[in-house]
């Protein structure tokens, strides 16, 4: 369970990142209706991917980092600068999404390649994440929201 679902989860950015990138193809060659289909498609995926990311932290918990020591600073910083990155582009997904709901094509347009380039980045850094804490090294231990608010003296 502590490796299965990050494992769904980061197939969930894998998949939105596609469905993005495709959509991106489908505007550019002017399918305005399979571009539509596709970008809903990736933001349902990358719903689905926080949704399960959100349940595994509080219930599961976080994974340590657990590579050699001399490597977790570089690991952290990457991980600060993917979590930002992140929180940025999910804000920039939202608003291109409601410009488009809302028909305002002109600041969509705008905005729209700014939100896909940096969304792509965040699922690129995401799977590293996923790559560095789980299949390149022995993930350290996992403990969930409960564990650490309980024991905090510890």
């Amino acid at each position: 369970m502590n490796t299965i679902l990050p494992a769904i989860s980061t197939s969930f950015i894998v998949l939105s990142a596609i469905f993005v990138a495709f959509g991106w193809r489908d505007i550019r060659n002017k399918q305005m209706q399979q571009h539509m289909q596709k970008m809903v498609i990736g933001a349902i995926c990358a719903v689905l991917f926080f949704l399960i990311y959100a349940t595994r932290t509080v219930i599961v918990g976080n994974t340590a980092f657990g590579g050699p020591d001399w490597i977790k600073p570089f690991y952290f910083t990457f991980l600060i600068f993917h979590i930002s990155l992140a929180l940025f582009s999910a804000v920039l997904g939202i608003i291109t999404l409601v410009l488009a709901y809302k028909k305002n094509f002109s600041k969509h347009r705008k905005i729209g390649p700014i939100t896909a380039t940096c969304w792509l980045f965040t699922a690129i850094t995401g799977v590293t994440v996923y790559l560095l804490l789980y299949i390149i090294y022995v993930p350290g231990p996992t403990k969930n929201v409960f564990h650490i608010i309980t024991n905090v003296s510890q």
